[in-house]
């Protein structure tokens, strides 16, 4: 999985790979020169007592030393600059993705788990990539030859104490903790997955744990998480600390190189300055050494994330554009919009029954159908089916004659506009909420919607007005006010078809009634659909759609259901102001 995102994202950016390369290669180069010039100095210049020869050889150190820390800044920036470039696309892609997930997938998702794979992920993945760009050429050159300039010093001591012993143990150590740490790398992913679903619940939630006085039940739950995550990671950390050990058997390495090489000096089989170059050298294996080693120690969390983030862009969606668009017969307006249910049913994956079955339903333009039904009846499946947030199971839904399945999102979503249950409104001003499905509104055309879903009274309050602020979600404004504005963030959008799911509940009767008859005059010519549980919203409609248990049981006006239908009466009955009128 890491390997194929990698090579994914990374294809826009084999220039920069090239180029890290070759600056690696000219980083690496110029350090290994160092423990040869060094000991050429000491050999020949200090031993000799050449100033001149020490101050010359000790020039060209320093160019050498210049030239590197050069390469090595524009590798670490090249690096930085890939890995971040990496990290933006793939982050965009879930992003892409996640757009054109269906409601079911993105709920058995979780969004706490898409939080999680979309920034902390993708994170981890960039981090490794910084580090491995930064030393994935200059590592493995350093390593290999220091080990051949070492041999070139002194081939016995080299072997010896330079190559076996230390490679040897450190790749020993590596392969054991990257056998270990990839289960719990997995397991530390996924307990944040279920920290961040804790803490979604506990805020956003916060007012019914005070009300129920839930705190401490809520704390220990949150503290038993976290409990669990802290013990996770130490547990990872711990397999970590066995890095040190490379060190230590590397300074071991060391201890022999200067016990067995200073008996040698001593003994005048070896110039001093060989000794000097062996130990520059071993320096220079037990850091590249170590270098990839943190590299390979941080694969196997990228490896699970990779994992993670693969099963998001490989999620295939129920619902997709079509590859050859349909063309509308006619531009929107007030011809457009005749909607067609036609043997229409819905099952969703895994269930027993359907929700719908075989629905039959036909709006024109200037025609208003309500819907109404128990809880479970299928209300909200069915105008997400006219959303097309699902494709049903059998039949067809038409708008225009027109099969939406064969529309494109962009002329759906001009063609159907709905106000959902709950009002959700984004960070920024009143304005950019009402304009966020036609930004080219006008703001007299703001004040107009405003005026119609009876909310330009309160937004006159604002300090502001139109670009009062909103924060996120609308938590400055109360439930009618939030729920006012996305009726005429609608209205802005002015599409052919209106759906409003059960949106007038949260309003008062006299608001409620003031807004339906501003609504009635305002989209007379558009077809309306609307989902209520109060009678008194939709007993003027034209005709009434009965849902129950998903079947269709009565269509017809409020007085003809009242007289033909009993479940129709018994909804009325339930509710005492309507059973009064009745």
């Amino acid at each position: 999985m890491l390997i194929g995102l990698l090579r994914t994202h990374l294809r826009p950016h084999r220039g920069a790979l090239v180029a890290l390369a070759v600056l690696q290669v000219v980083q690496a180069a110029a350090f290994l020169l160092l423990p040869t010039l060094t000991a050429e100095i000491v050999d020949n210049g200090l031993v000799r007592g050449s100033v001149s020869y020490v101050l010359r050889v000790g020039a060209v150190m320093v160019g050498l030393t210049l030239v590197q820390v050069a390469a090595r800044t524009a590798v670490q920036y090249l690096a930085a600059r890939t890995a971040t470039c990496l990290g933006r696309d793939v982050r965009s892609a879930i992003y892409r993705r996640v757009h054109d997930l269906s409601t079911r997938e993105i709920g058995r998702l979780g969004v706490a788990s898409l939080t999680t794979r979309t920034v902390q992920d993708v994170q981890q993945v960039q981090s490794l990539l910084t580090d491995a760009l930064g030393s994935i050429v200059s590592a493995p050159v350093l390593c290999v030859v220091s080990v051949v300039l070492a041999v070139r010093q002194d081939v016995t001591l080299a072997l010896m104490l330079v190559v076996v012993f230390p490679v040897a143990a450190a790749a020993a150590i590596a392969a054991v903790v990257m056998a270990r740490m990839g289960p719990l790398y997995g397991r530390v992913q996924s307990e944040i997955d279920r920290m961040n679903r804790v803490l979604r619940e506990q805020i956003t939630g916060v007012r019914v744990v005070r009300a129920f006085v839930r705190d401490d039940h809520e704390r220990a739950r949150f503290g038993h998480g976290n409990t669990e995550l802290y013990r996770l990671t130490l547990r990872t950390r711990g397999l970590t600390s066995l890095l040190p050990l490379a060190w230590l058997l590397g300074n071991i390495a060391t201890v022999g190189v200067v016990w067995f090489g200073g008996l040698r000096v001593a003994a005048g089989d070896m110039p001093i300055g060989v000794l000097t170059a062996l130990l520059g050298y071993l320096v220079v294996m037990l850091t590249s050494m170590v270098i990839a080693a943190d590299v390979l120690l941080t694969a196997p969390r990228a490896r699970v994330s990779a994992r993670r983030i693969a099963e998001i862009l490989d999620e295939v969606p129920d619902v997709l554009p079509p590859e050859a668009p349909t063309e509308l017969p006619a531009v929107p307006g007030t011809e457009a919009g005749h909607l067609t249910l036609s043997g229409v049913s819905f099952r969703y994956p895994g269930a027993e029954e359907p929700c719908l079955r075989g629905i039959d339903l036909s709006v024109r333009p200037g025609r208003t159908l309500a819907v109404i039904g128990g809880i479970g009846s299928g209300k909200t499946t069915l105008l997400e089916l006219l959303m097309r947030q699902f494709d049903p199971t059998n039949g067809e839904v038409l708008i225009d004659g027109v099969d939406i399945r064969g529309l494109s999102p962009g002329d759906l979503a001009r063609l159907v506009g709905i106000v959902p249950q709950r009002a959700h409104l984004f960070t920024g001003t009143v304005a950019t909420n009402l304009r966020f499905g036609r930004a080219d509104a006008t703001d007299a055309e703001l004040w107009h919607a405003l005026d119609v879903a009876q909310a330009a009274e309160f937004v006159r309050r604002l300090p502001g007005g139109l670009d009062a602020p909103v924060e996120k979600g609308g938590a400055n404004l109360s439930g009618g006010q939030r729920q006012r504005l996305a009726i005429a963030r609608v209205l802005v959008h002015r599409p052919a078809v209106y759906l409003f799911d059960d949106c007038f509940s949260g309003l008062d009767y006299t608001t409620d009634a003031a807004l339906r008859a501003a609504l009635a005059t305002d989209i007379a010519n558009s077809t309306v659909v609307i989902v209520a549980q109060r009678v008194s919203t939709i007993r003027d409609a034209d005709r009434i759609a009965v849902l129950e248990h998903g079947r269709l049981v009565a269509l017809g006006t409020h007085d003809e259901l009242v007289a033909d239908s009993g479940t129709y009466r018994e909804i009325v009955n339930s509710q005492p102001t309507e059973r009064e009128t009745v």
